[in-house]
């Protein structure tokens, strides 16, 4: 997955997407890759993972070789509008943001587009090895990937027909970028992340990199007679209730594809910090 130039990472909400793109992030920068960490729409579970309390749109050194940021939607058509349409630097744009944004709230795909031109601006940029997003969660992700098609048909010729085009481009770009879908091995998560995959069949607007099963309980070296042998009690009980998560989790695991990476449950109390950092060793002891 590290050897594509941006990662979006996305999955139904409440997997874990948050620590596994700030785990890869955490991982890459190990590596001695200069990575910048996006939190597409919203940068706190980001943040909060990567040990930092608020994220801006101005790159923020996390960690060594690791910087982070937010996107927020001013900034990022303010951006748009002087790097991207070459609205020059003096220009005043008030004016033209205000009539801008009614457009991007009422127009399908402008919004969605000028908020996924920052992680490919920063794609074009070239000033980081590595560029891995918290994306939106899946109900919402494919608007953001198609926006960029949407709007180069829409818009007949010039500048932002342009952009718009290379954006789509740069997206299906199986050499420099890449999807990360996150799962856990339940029902819904599996059943959601099953139709994206149908999906991305049908609509390849993105080439699929990684498929990361979260959040996977170990099995338990304890026999199955030992655990029927034992004293009905807080052991006894444990030792049922793992095994029949485990092999509820298998079977859902069995209904994806061969390609999923396991990450494991990470039992006590800890941060989000200290989650993310687990995950990365995780990710360090992978074979590359």
């Amino acid at each position: 997955m590290l050897d594509r130039n941006l990662l979006i990472v996305s999955g139904k909400g409440g997997v874990g997407k948050s620590a596994v793109a700030a785990s890869l992030a955490t991982s890459a920068a190990r590596s001695g890759m200069r990575t910048l960490a996006i939190g597409m729409v919203d940068g706190l579970g980001l943040g909060a993972h990567l040990r930092t309390e608020k994220l801006t749109y101005r790159p923020t050194q996390v960690q060594p070789g690791l910087f982070a940021i937010a996107v927020d939607r001013p900034s990022a058509l303010d951006e748009y509008l002087r790097l991207q349409l070459r609205v020059p630097k003096l220009a005043p744009t008030k004016q033209l943001m205000r009539a801008l944004n009614v457009l991007v709230d009422t127009v399908p795909g402008v919004r969605e587009t000028v908020t996924i031109g920052k992680p490919l601006y920063e794609l074009w940029a070239k000033d980081y090895d590595i560029v891995i997003v918290d994306a939106p969660p899946l109900g919402q992700l494919f608007s953001y990937l198609r926006a960029p098609v949407t709007i180069a048909g829409m818009v007949p010729t010039g500048a932002i027909q342009s952009q718009a085009a290379a954006m789509a481009r740069s997206l299906a770009d199986t050499k420099a970028t890449g999807l990360v879908l996150v799962t856990t091995a339940d029902e819904l998560p599996v059943s959601e992340t099953s139709e994206a995959l149908v999906q991305l069949v049908d609509e390849p607007v993105i080439d699929l990199v990684g498929l990361v099963v979260n959040r996977v309980l170990p099995e338990l070296e304890v026999p199955t007679a030992a655990i029927a042998a034992l004293e009905t009690g807080a052991y006894r009980d444990a030792a049922v209730l793992h095994t029949s998560l485990n092999r509820s989790q298998k079977r859902w695991i069995a209904e994806l594809p061969a390609m999923t990476t396991e990450l494991p449950f990470l039992f006590g109390l800890m941060t989000p910090g200290e989650v993310a950092a687990r995950l990365a060793d995780e990710w360090d002891r992978m074979p590359t």
